[in-house]
């Protein structure tokens, strides 16, 4: 940023700042981006239909960790817990987790259904 700026002083005593017409541009631009950035942040606070979770979820899951496992324990459920709750094998449930096995279009709708997420979510 330029910092070749004037100062004005009023005879009433106010002081202004007077800058580049283009540093003046650059701060219009950022204060109008931040405007829409406020905006749809309000928007998608006030969808009674969205969805919050924390970054650390994100986070494990953009890292590659396994969706089940994460969203499992997101909801503080031991393995045994879900797996009963999904009516699958513990050792089967394991096996998902691990990346031994897919799992079932069956067992990841129990699963999801379990975990209260979509299909979508575990995928």
């Amino acid at each position: 940023m330029n910092t070749d700026t004037a100062q004005i002083i009023t005879l009433a005593g106010e002081k202004y700042a007077v800058i580049p017409q283009a540093e003046y541009e650059m701060l219009r631009a950022a204060i109008d981006e931040d405007a829409m950035d406020a905006a749809i942040i309000r928007r998608v606070l006030e969808d009674a239909d969205e969805e919050f979770v924390p970054f650390e979820l994100v986070k494990r899951l953009s890292n590659g960790e396994n969706p089940v496992r994460v969203w499992r324990t997101f909801h503080n459920m031991k393995a045994c817990q879900l797996a009963a709750a999904a009516g699958v094998a513990g050792s089967y449930l394991s096996d998902i987790e691990t990346g031994k096995k897919p799992g079932s279009v069956k067992a990841m709708k129990r699963l999801a259904a379990a975990l209260n997420v979509t299909v979508d979510d575990l995928i």
